[in-house]
């Protein structure tokens, strides 16, 4: 084409660069993709540098030089209301604030089906086409990373934090329901100046309470949650953050605008900030049945309060970009009725557990949580996996992480999977039950050290199991909020932490072994079969009946 003929007799009579195309998003949210953008690379000037995509095409004006990172987008002002920051050129677009790039003919990047090239000195020093080297998809940005195209979907407004490890951390291990609530209370209760809240459902009226003590001793309180979890805002949690704007604590929601969207499907995160040196993950969300009183029926859950000022400012890192984002608007609460506590008793039998010395990785997902991987294939010993439920990929492919365990499996080393058995998980046709038949006939089949049972949740035992945790090698545990379905590593707002203690692995162990010996104690899929008791005893009825009738005949 002309346009073309003349851009590439422009890039002849400069050198070729270390000019190199980093990111790209073709279809983003806002109406017209006007906010489409694309980023550069490199050092130098960019006279002679042209872009591409095959119909039209732009160079830099003259004397332009790159640094780090050059951001060009298709409307500067439209960029801005996405990412809340100016690029550094602009192609179609007329913000005062913002430089514009020469254009030549129609550049406009396709959703579906496109190409970017960047030429320098008459020869194409990069090329990258979609479908096909990328993956087109509403939303996703699309990076490069070690001179790949990154395969992990990353979507527009999501963080990308790097892994991270923390030495001789100290802290306090807790399980739900047996010790949780005075973990958190004494969390809060060591708060001098700040406490951030990030978390998936929050109904708990005496957790709300105590941060409202807090906030009145001077502690500056800000919580941020979901928008729109499944089944919608719960009334409890109504009640809750009425009241803790009341009381004058911030109250933010992840729930998007009509012009910025939400980065993750789900905020469904769980953990607290404090004081910029201590950090509260856990599985569980802020309700009565995640952090009961003693003594009181709750859900299965593990959680973590850990001392290290580097660990509190990676994740004080994380809750700032999420809830800055223009992405959350103040929630508004409706009306609400306060959360009842069950109850029903428990018999708690674990206290918290004080350590020192210990490791700590922090697992945030999506960023991070491919981190699931080497935990459970580096196994040596042993893998335990308690999950409030697995899903699979498709109806023939493992989900990744428990594809991880079976291959731990098969090099001998004994892999057990406690599966949660109330009622929503395991009344269809292929949920929990089904999985662990899945797990135990492949076991068989193949003579590996793999089982996998279903809770029990008869009287005295816990609620459900709403755990997402791993014990490897009895010294490796994953504290988490972390499901393992599809959406949860990859497109959800998750946290949680790798802890290498010996201690602490002994701790979760002992709980993994009660659940484990509870679950065994109804048959290798847990719990008894419903179906089975009613046609049993629907037969010893008919049996009865019969008798009856026959002596009456008689």
């Amino acid at each position: 084409m002309y346009w073309l003929s003349i851009l590439v007799a422009l890039a002849l009579a400069c050198p070729v660069s270390g000019v190199i195309l980093v990111e790209f998003c073709p279809d983003p949210y806002l109406p017209n993709d006007r906010d489409e953008y694309l980023c550069l690379e490199g050092g130098g000037s960019l006279d002679g540098i042209v872009v591409t995509d095959g119909e039209g095409g732009f160079r830099f004006p003259p004397g332009t030089a790159l640094g780090d990172r050059t951001v060009v987008a298709m409307d500067a002002e439209a960029y801005c209301t996405s990412h809340g920051v100016y690029p550094d050129f602009e192609w179609d677009g007329n913000s005062p604030a913002v430089p514009d790039v020469i254009r030549n003919g129609r550049f406009q990047l396709s959703n579906a089906c496109d190409q970017l090239e960047v030429y320098s000195g008459g020869i194409c020093l990069q090329k990258v086409e979609w479908p096909g080297q990328v993956s087109p998809r509403q939303g996703q940005v699309h990076l490069l990373v070690n001179g790949r195209w990154d395969e992990r979907v990353v979507m527009l407004g999501q963080s990308r934090f790097e892994p991270g490890t923390y030495h001789n951390a100290s802290g306090i291990a807790f399980v739900s329901p047996d010790c949780s609530r005075e973990v958190f209370l004494g969390a809060v209760g060591r708060a001098e100046r700040e406490i951030l809240v990030s978390i998936y459902e929050f109904t708990s009226p005496v957790l709300a309470g105590h941060l409202e003590d807090a906030h009145q001793r001077g502690v500056e309180v800000r919580v941020l949650v979901e928008g729109g979890p499944v089944g919608g805002i719960p009334l409890e949690e109504h009640s809750v953050i009425s009241r803790l704007q009341q009381c004058g604590i911030p109250v933010r929601s992840m729930a998007g605008t009509e012009m910025v969207h939400t980065p993750y499907r789900f905020l469904h995160s769980k953990y607290m900030v404090i004081d910029s040196r201590e950090v509260l993950v856990t599985s569980e969300n802020f309700k009565e049945n995640g952090f009961p009183e003693r003594g009181s029926r709750g859900n299965r859950g593990w959680g973590v309060a850990i001392t290290h000022p580097g660990l509190a400012e990676y994740f004080r890192s994380v809750y700032t970009h999420d809830a800055a984002g223009g992405w959350t608007i103040p929630a508004v609460p409706g009306e609400g009725d306060q959360e009842i506590p069950s109850a029903r008793e428990y018999p708690a039998e674990f206290s918290p557990y004080v350590f020192t010395g210990a490791t700590v990785i922090p697992v945030i997902s999506p960023d991070t949580s491919s981190l699931l991987h080497p935990l459970i294939l580096d196994a040596q010993r042993s893998v335990d996996i308690e999950m409030a439920y697995i899903t699979n990929e498709t109806p023939s492919t493992l989900n990744p992480f428990l594809a991880d365990a079976v291959n731990v499996s098969r090099r001998g080393i004994p892999v057990r999977v406690i599966l949660d058995s109330y009622y929503y998980n395991v009344e269809g046709e292929a949920d929990n039950d089904e999985m662990a038949g899945v797990l135990n006939d492949m076991a068989a089949s193949e003579g590996l050290p793999l089982e996998a049972r279903c809770a029990d949740l008869g009287p005295g035992r816990v609620e459900k199991i709403h755990n997402k945790g791993v014990i490897v090698d009895g010294e490796k545990v994953l504290i988490s909020s972390i499901n393992w379905n599809q959406n949860s590593p990859t497109f959800n707002r998750e946290a949680g932490v790798i802890l290498h203690h010996h201690g602490v692995g002994e701790y979760y162990t002992r709980a993994f072994e009660r659940d484990w010996e509870a679950a065994g104690k109804e048959g290798p899929e847990g719990g008894p079969d419903l179906l089975k008791i009613s046609l049993a005893c629907a037969v010893i009825g008919a049996l009865l009946l019969f008798c009856w009738l026959r002596r009456r005949a008689g």
